[in-house]
């Protein structure tokens, strides 16, 4: 039941799914942390009957700032060795997270990050949330000099090392680029697997317009010219 790992899920009004999410991954993982960012549905009532551990934030603050939450709780519990990021919304797969944990167990890396274009294009994938993801990547690989194939994958899974150091600041979509910019400034060893994401009707309604997918652009260039300055 992989008891060193510990998943850390965000969730902002994920009451639809998020009970089959923590059923999926109770079959693998004994240790669930779900983060409710000032959910104003049934989210946290549903985490705490699906036996997940709940932390909950009075008000929305941002799926970086629900991470970082989450982060800083599993990091008290000695027993974590390995710590994984995973959406609220049904597009992961668990499947997938296992065989990243297995990656990191047996490879000298520090921090694996899921591709969903590592050798095959991600099907379903909305035309806005692509050109979005696509920019973000060529900008992040200019002004980290990593090589990566998807800098924006909810799906991660690091060390105790790698998720004390951290520290995430950006408390919205930007924060994806800002571990990016920690693995570069740590020189953790890093390695991508590819995985898939499914974009069903559900997940794709959560905040995939044009206007959302753009807004999050502008904040992933806003963080870096504020880090460089």
């Amino acid at each position: 039941m992989n008891k060193d790992a510990c998943v850390i899920i965000p969730v902002y009004n994920e009451a639809e799914v998020i009970e089959s999410v923590i059923a999926g991954l109770k079959k693998e993982f004994s240790n669930i942390i779900c983060v409710d960012d000032g959910s104003s549905d049934d989210s946290r009532e549903l985490i705490v009957k699906s036996g997940a551990h709940l932390v909950a934030h009075g008000a929305n603050q941002g799926q970086g700032a629900a991470l970082r939450t989450g982060i800083q709780r599993a990091l008290k519990n000695p027993q974590f060795t390995y710590f994984v990021t995973f959406d609220a919304d049904g597009q992961h797969r668990v499947q997938d997270a296992v065989k990243m944990l297995e990656f990191l167990r047996g490879n000298k890396a520090d921090i694996v990050l899921g591709s969903r274009f590592l050798g095959t294009e991600a099907e379903g994938l909305p035309w806005s949330k692509r050109v979005v993801l696509k920019a973000a990547i060529i900008f992040s690989n200019v002004t980290t000099g990593l090589k990566l194939t998807d800098t924006h994958n909810g799906l991660r899974v690091f060390n105790r090392d790698v998720a004390a150091k951290l520290k995430l600041t950006c408390s919205g979509m930007a924060h994806a680029s800002e571990i990016v910019y920690r693995v570069a400034e740590n020189k953790f060893a890093y390695a991508e697997l590819p995985v898939t994401i499914t974009y069903s009707s559900y997940s794709k309604s959560k905040g995939q317009s044009v206007f959302n997918s753009f807004n999050i652009l502008r904040e992933i260039v806003a963080y870096r010219l504020q880090k460089d300055s």
